[in-house]
């Protein structure tokens, strides 16, 4: 029954507002006491599960790198760079980052971009200064920075699937099995390219839409 203190710490720990990872390194450190584990194999425990999880936690190693480039001015330099280029409209850009979300989810990369590490960033930026450039006016453009969130949604959501290790393809293949019906994973991600070109396809003219309505106003 001791074993099972850690789960009565981390109840008390979060209903008490502590710090979540004290909470959780203090549950671990009584669940292992409890069980006979001496202090330095718990030691050793935890390195060997940092490390072999390490891939997981490299975004969160990222995260404070970008905040740090953001806040001496990433924001700044990606909206200056974008107002230097005459032609340049959100439709464009955000075309090309499409393209660029939906080949790299497709081939597995699903964390080589995202709202936190370019969106945020660079892409949003990038597509208000695009479309102040366009629309004349001064005001920082919310409506471009959705465009952007909603443009690295759409190209992940349909680029992942044609990945065939995906998590999306595997719980597919499982509800089809449940249901008696069994299919390859391969024949799932062949099926995902022509929606995804159909999804590229679709959120292109909301793009070249949108530019219009920019150009006009």
């Amino acid at each position: 029954m001791l074993v099972l203190s850690g789960i009565l710490i981390i109840v008390a720990g979060f209903l008490l507002r502590f710090n979540p990872l004290l909470v959780v390194l203090v549950s671990a450190l009584a669940t292992g006491l409890a069980a006979g584990i001496g202090p330095l194999d718990l030691l050793a425990a935890f390195g060997k599960a940092f490390n072999d999880s390490r891939y997981v936690t490299v975004i969160y190693m990222v995260l404070p790198v970008i905040g740090l480039l953001e806040r001496h001015g990433l924001q700044e330099r990606a909206r200056t760079l974008i107002a230097g280029l005459k032609g340049f409209t959100v439709g464009r850009l955000l075309l090309g980052y499409l393209a660029f979300r939906q080949i790299t989810a497709a081939l597995g990369l699903v964390s080589v971009a995202g709202h936190a590490q370019t969106v945020r960033p660079l892409v949003a930026p990038m597509a208000e200064a695009a479309a102040q450039q366009q629309s004349g006016e001064d005001e920082r453009d919310e409506e471009a920075a959705a465009m952007a969130a909603a443009t690295d949604n759409i190209g992940l959501f349909f680029g992942e699937d044609i990945f065939i290790a995906i998590g999306s393809i595997l719980l597919m293949k499982g509800v089809l099995e449940g249901y008696g019906i069994s299919i390859e994973p391969l024949h799932l991600s062949v099926w995902a390219i022509p929606t995804a070109i159909a999804a590229f396809l679709i959120h292109g003219l909301r793009l070249w839409l949108f530019d219009r309505r920019k150009s006009r106003r």
